[in-house]
């Protein structure tokens, strides 16, 4: 029995192991659960990264549906989305926020007047700390926030049409009516 027992232990072990990869291979990334969804968005105050004279804080975001949406010029997936904010901004659906998230001041703005602005203000956010504050552990990550500026929802990646349409569009109109 003892020596069944030496081969049947590593082997129940590795049989865990696989189990264990195979249920994390099985996960969707995409779906990490916000611990701030339902909660109130994190008080900020940020320059406007058009005017750094002028701030923008989650003040301006309540009394209306809106998305936060964080992005920078150094990131691959922001550019693959930003068409779709520029479409989404047009049909006045709902207030677009961006945050400049770690990046550089005059390359965002660049890339603004180069690709268009579909945001209604960007706070600047250059060492990220605003970011930290509402769990951003890389960029795009769009928030939907209600009136009273609770957050009703995370993606994480980048919008696409399909996206739009079936999670986020469904739920404004839900917030807003």
């Amino acid at each position: 029995m003892a020596r069944y027992l030496r081969y049947l232990v590593p082997l129940g072990i590795f049989a865990v192991l696989v189990a264990f990869l195979f249920r994390g291979l099985s996960l969707d990334p995409k779906l990490v659960p916000s611990p701030l969804v339902g909660k109130p968005m994190p008080a900020f105050t940020l320059t406007r990264l058009d005017d750094p004279d002028a701030t923008i804080s989650d003040a301006d975001l309540k009394g209306k549906v809106s998305l936060l949406n964080i992005w920078a010029t150094w990131c691959a997936s922001c550019r693959a989305e930003h068409d779709v904010l520029l479409e989404l901004a047009e049909t006045g659906e709902v207030a677009i926020y961006g945050l400049n998230y770690k990046d550089n001041r005059a390359d965002a703005q660049r890339w603004l007047r180069q690709l268009g602005d579909p945001y209604i203000a960007n706070a600047f956010d250059e060492d990220g700390r605003v970011g930290i504050d509402w769990g951003v552990y890389g960029a795009p990550e769009t928030f939907v926030i209600d009136p009273q500026g609770i957050i009703r929802h995370k993606h994480i990646g980048p919008l696409t049409t399909e996206v739009l349409q079936n999670e986020l569009l469904p739920l404004i109109t839900e917030l807003k009516s």
